[in-house]
Order: C-alpha cells, then sequence, then structure tokens
C-alpha cells in the first residue's frame, strides 16, 4: 500500500505544506526555517514513493525549491536592513543632541534683529556672479538692499547690521529677507535659510527633530548647516 499519493508535480507537496501550517483552530505563522524543512521532509517522502512511470517534475521541484531559497534570503535580508537602520537611527540621535544649544541654518526668510544684529542664511543651487540681499518690513517694503558678491554653490550665512538705506537704525523685532542671484544674464536659484537655536531634540515616527524655539521643529535631515 502506497504511504502518499504520488504526484506528477510539486503542486500536492505545497499544499501539504498550507495544510500543515495549521493547527486546531489556531493558525501558525511558521519562519522561512519551518517552511523550509517541512518542505524537504515532504519531498523527500514524495520520492520514495512516487511512481516510476510517473514521476515528479524535475523542473517543477527545482522552482519550487529556489523559491523558499528567495524566501529565506530576504527573511535575513529583512534583519539585516533592521539591524542597519537601528544603528543608524542611533547614530543620528547622537549627532542631534550634540546640536543642542548650537545655531543651525534651516529653511525659511526670517531675521530676528537684536542688539543691532540679524542672521540669515542662503542657498544656491549653482556659482553666482552676483548675490542681492534684500531686507524687509512687516508690510514687505524694502528696508534695506547688500550686495554679498559672487558665491560659490552651497550654503553661507550673512549678518545684517541692522541699518537701513537710510542710515538709521531699524527697531528691535522680526523682519523677512528675499535674496535675488545671477550668473551673468541668467538667474541662479536661491534659498532662503534662517537661523534657528536648538532647544531640544524630540523624536518622531520619521527620525528625529529639532526644537527650534519660535521657528517650531524641524527634520534632523533639514538642517543646512552648523554654526
Amino acid at each position: 500500500m502506497e504511504a502518499v499519493k504520488s504526484s506528477s508535480s510539486s503542486s500536492d507537496i505545497m499544499a501539504a505544506l498550507n495544510a500543515q501550517a495549521k493547527t486546531g483552530t489556531n493558525e501558525l505563522v511558521s519562519t522561512s526555517e519551518e517552511v523550509q524543512n517541512r518542505f524537504l521532509k515532504l519531498l523527500v517522502t514524495q520520492l520514495k514513493n512516487q511512481d516510476p512511470l510517473n514521476p515528479l517534475d524535475n523542473a517543477a521541484v527545482t522552482t519550487q525549491i529556489s523559491q523558499i531559497n528567495t524566501v529565506t534570503g530576504i527573511e535575513r535580508l529583512n534583519a539585516t536592513l533592521e539591524t542597519l537602520l537601528s544603528t543608524y537611527s542611533d547614530g543620528q540621535a547622537v549627532q542631534a543632541a550634540a546640536l543642542i544649544g548650537k545655531s543651525v541654518l534651516v529653511g525659511g526668510s526670517g531675521l530676528s534683529l537684536l542688539n543691532g544684529v540679524a542672521n540669515g542664511g542662503v542657498k544656491l543651487a549653482e556659482p553666482a556672479d552676483n548675490v542681492t540681499l534684500s531686507i524687509l518690513g512687516a508690510s514687505g517694503n524694502v528696508l534695506q538692499s547688500e550686495q554679498l558678491g559672487a558665491r560659490e554653490a552651497g550654503s553661507f550665512a550673512f549678518t545684517w547690521d541692522g541699518k537701513t538705506s537710510a542710515g538709521t537704525d531699524a527697531p528691535p523685532g522680526s523682519y523677512g529677507f528675499v535674496v535675488n542671484a545671477v550668473r551673468g544674464s541668467e538667474q541662479v536659484p536661491a534659498e532662503t535659510l534662517q537661523i534657528g537655536t536648538v532647544n531640544a531634540l524630540v523624536r518622531d515616527k520619521g527620525g528625529f527633530q529639532l526644537d527650534l524655539g519660535g521657528l517650531g521643529r524641524v527634520d534632523f535631515s533639514k538642517v543646512q548647516q552648523i554654526l
């Protein structure tokens, strides 16, 4: 009497694997290693009891073995990636924590004038022959324009002395600014950057955020320059 019914393909083996994945009324989620072991045991049993006149399809069995090995490899790869991500996250936390109390440049166009000094920044996508800085009042009017000269691509900081174009001292407070950069007759993309002081480090689902006080929170990856 045959102990196991023979088959001409490996479909019966996979069907048996699916049936063994359930115990009683609870469905158990198996690891790839357990699935691989059951597959090999069932395969050996099938080979022992196959019909010599109607043997298992070698190509189909080889395909199934390859699929099982692929699942195992993916599981191991995922475990390795999780370890790497955890290590990266820990390293990022250490770097971000070191910024507490320091000033950083992040995207924004705000200036805070205090004791006759306000600092900001610019990020150029390409080198520029000339960069023009315009300080804006509360109503958007231009209080002062300065030529910052030629600049290389990348980010840099600037300081406004609080003077208006009329030579008077602007009162302490919040101001805005815009930047115009050119190379020859062409415009150069320029992003305005504002300065904030890192007060705290906050963990978020996507990583870590820096608490910049009145400027709110920004992702650690958004920091353009540390001053």
